[in-house]
């Protein structure tokens, strides 16, 4: 019997960089009116999706030319709310499909977070996923009184003491404290809560969590490591990964090198899936899916691609010089603890040292910021061979998140109303539910 991938959708960008005004998106709604986020969730649902993810940045990007001016008026990485209550209002019309949260281990405290990432967990009946982050980028640090970046190695440092705080608080209360005895008044059992007396580098949290433990025990934990760095921090405490589609090899690559950092940490690379993120066009005929990739090109007007650049590579594109090369650049973004992962994730179509040109940069770069460089489109049938080509070659363990959509609900409604039934034929997506909680559905499924 073929093995079964997870299905997610990734709605962190649906409301920026030009989407929101592409053929398919809500015409009478703008973000962030809640009763578009209702839909998705019952669309997600209807399609026995897994989970529904939400990334996140606290700051305006101002990288370009030191100023937020681009970004604003353009929608780059702002708007963004912060997606708790609305996972709790999508909760209460569903009842199965999961919901990934993102917090930032550079800024956040252990305790805060696992307290409110406990009391989501509750209201969702045990569907909630925290997507921990490390955090790279000059306009967030700003609003949480860094003056610079903290240095790459050291991000990763303080996450894996995020992370073990967050863990020793979510088992701090056992499963069966609480008695709730009516007869004798007794609530809990004290002997089963216990202080986590934490002292580290980072954080001092005396504990214990004080709440009652969640249906999940805690969250399912996720994180995008790809960074050697990365992935070792992700290696010791991820119960699923994301990662980017950059080509079957590298992805073969990447699946490899997770492996071998898991067996490093003790761990077998069998219980820790990847969910590969994918930009996919399904349309019901090979001609509708082009036509439509066709229309990402008028995502963006081109005045607002450098202010774009500079937000996902750390570097200000406004001293971009006229001849230049990849390597050169990175070394500038190295030395600034930006993430250099993103720029060479970027320009992968360039040699590190070959002879850029501003021209033939920002032409390519122009491609890649509407996704349709590396947009996987045609039909149902097409888009399953892509799908089970990867998911086999990558070890048959996770799946995939289908990120940032073209237009809001169109092309995800193609991708339920087309894409998954074909994937049951095949047998490899589910024709119902087996859990309630996400941990049952995506990780013991």
């Amino acid at each position: 019997m073929p093995t079964k991938m997870h299905i997610g959708y990734d709605l962190s960008w649906t409301h920026l960089e030009g989407r929101w005004r592409l053929p398919g998106s809500w015409s009478h709604a703008t973000y962030p009116d809640m009763r578009i986020f209702k839909e998705l969730a019952l669309i997600a649902e209807r399609g026995l999706l897994d989970f529904i993810f939400f990334g996140d940045g606290n700051g305006i990007p101002s990288t370009y030319e030191g100023r937020r001016d681009g970004a604003v008026k353009w929608g780059l990485g702002w708007p963004r709310l912060d997606m708790s209550p609305f996972i709790a209002a999508m909760s209460q019309i569903t009842s199965h499909i999961g919901y990934g949260l993102t917090y930032s281990s550079t800024f956040m405290h252990p305790f805060y977070t696992a307290r409110l990432l406990n009391s989501l967990d509750h209201v969702t009946g045990g569907r909630l996923a925290f997507n921990v982050i490390a955090s790279s980028r000059r306009a967030d640090a700003a609003n949480y009184g860094f003056d610079e970046l903290m240095e790459h190695a050291r991000r990763y440092e303080r996450m894996e003491e995020f992370m073990e705080v967050c863990k020793k608080l979510w088992a701090s209360v056992e499963p069966d404290a609480f008695v709730w005895d009516r007869e004798t008044g007794v609530v809990a059992d004290p002997a089963k809560v216990h202080a986590i007396n934490h002292k580290g580098d980072f954080f001092s949290v005396a504990g214990p969590l004080a709440v009652a433990p969640s249906p999940q025990g805690r969250p399912v934990i996720v994180q995008a490591g790809v960074s050697p760095r990365g992935m070792e921090a992700a290696a010791k405490f991820t119960d699923m990964l994301f990662a980017s589609s950059p080509g079957k090899a590298k992805q073969v690559a990447h699946r490899a090198n997770i492996d071998a950092a898991l067996v490093k940490q003790g761990r077998s690379p069998a219980d820790v899936g990847i969910v590969w993120d994918v930009v996919l066009i399904v349309g019901e005929s090979e001609a509708e899916a082009k036509r439509r990739h066709g229309m990402l090109a008028n995502a963006l007007p081109p005045e607002a691609l450098p202010v774009w650049l500079s937000h996902h590579s750390g570097f200000d594109m406004s001293k971009l010089p006229e001849s230049f090369t990849v390597a050169e650049i990175n070394e500038v973004i190295v030395k600034s603890n930006a993430s250099p992962v993103s720029f060479l994730n970027m320009t992968q179509m360039f040699a590190p040292d070959q002879q850029v040109s501003r021209s033939e940069f920002f032409e390519a770069m122009a491609d890649h910021q509407s996704s349709a460089d590396h947009a996987v489109v045609g039909d149902a049938k097409q888009i399953a061979d892509y799908l089970e080509d990867i998911f086999v070659a990558t070890g048959e363990r996770g799946g995939f998140m289908i990120a940032h959509p073209m237009g809001v609900p169109r092309d995800l409604l193609n991708v339920i109303d087309f894409l998954i039934p074909e994937l049951q034929r095949r047998g490899r997506f589910r024709t119902g539910y087996g859990g309630k909680t996400l941990r049952e559905n995506l990780l013991d499924s």
